[in-house]
């Protein structure tokens, strides 16, 4: 039981990065991202061939593929996005499952359907593991993962509180029309959400063909479970999805001892149930308080903007 606790909460950190993105483009654009799960996989890939072909380490290797997963974000966000944003919620969905398929058939034209790994690329590290007292055996390789989702959570709130560009993200992510009024470029905002959204994505991913196998196919499965540790977690807090990961995590690996089926099945029902029980929440708050009025117009993003 403990050991499965501590390999939950290990799992919890790569949950939280590949959440993070779809997490921060919710919360800046208003769009769910049905193709975040697929950029993962371009983004494990990516550091696949650049290894094999190179023969760099898979961390250089990740280090130059990260910048270029940035500039997709930004093309992406000014060349596809953005022209949806205008049409309602509808067809940024459409949109971007259909961009999921693209890069899912894409993927398969150029590396096949055989499942990839960066096992072999780590040499001891992928297996290294270190024994606690009780027997209890932790690999390295995912302690290092948590490491790596604490430190960019860190940096990402440390962006968001402390500099120019994050008052900007959370002024818009507040309230878009104060921010516009103050000064916001909503456009600057969007590209730079949408960089550090699939630059996350690539990370995860990266990370994810570091511990176990990627295949084209993949994309969607990833994003069902960064969902749930989103909506787990909830939206618009890093830490939170921190916590909605390591809990998603948690339940998965002792949904293990039951049955290989119950890995996935508890991690559904944690969030079906976290999910019921906002909306019930909701209901009741909404029944409980009156509507307010049409003047009062929220200040958070003026707020944002001054600090």
């Amino acid at each position: 039981m403990t050991e499965a606790l501590i390999q939950g909460l290990l799992l919890g950190g790569f949950y939280a990065i590949l959440a993070a993105g779809l997490s921060l483009m919710f919360g800046v654009m208003r769009i769910i991202n049905l193709a975040h799960g697929d950029l993962a996989i371009v983004g494990a890939f990516g550091v696949i061939a650049l290894t094999e072909r190179t023969g760099l380490s898979p961390w250089l290797a990740l280090a130059l593929v990260l910048p270029v997963m940035a500039l997709v974000g930004i093309a992406l966000q000014r060349w596809l996005f953005a022209r949806t944003l205008r049409a309602g919620i509808l067809l940024p969905l459409l949109v971007t499952f259909g961009l999921g398929a693209v890069l899912q058939n894409t993927l398969y034209g150029a590396f096949g359907s055989e499942a990839r790994s960066l096992g072999s690329a780590l040499g001891d590290l992928a297996w290294a593991s270190w024994e606690l007292p009780g027997g209890i055996v932790v690999g390295q390789l995912p302690v290092i993962t948590f490491v790596i989702a604490v430190a960019v959570l860190g940096a990402l709130q440390l962006l968001l509180n402390h500099t120019r560009l994050g008052r900007a993200i959370r002024a818009a992510a507040s309230d878009p029309e104060a921010a516009a009024l103050c000064g916001v470029d909503a456009h600057r905002v969007h590209r730079a959400a949408a960089a550090i959204a699939v630059a996350l994505a690539g990370l995860a991913g990266a990370l994810l063909a570091m511990q176990a196998t990627v295949e084209p196919y993949g994309g969607p499965t990833l994003l069902i479970q960064a969902f749930e540790a989103v909506v787990i977690g909830g939206i618009g807090s890093l830490w939170g999805t921190l916590l909605g990961g390591v809990l998603l995590g948690v339940a998965q690996s002792l949904g293990a001892l039951w049955s290989p089926q119950g890995f996935q099945l508890a991690g559904h029902l944690l969030f079906l149930a976290v999910l019921g029980a906002r909306l019930w929440r909701n209901h009741r708050h909404q029944l409980g308080r009156p509507a307010l009025p049409a003047w009062r117009h929220p200040r958070a993003a003026r707020k944002a903007v001054r600090a």
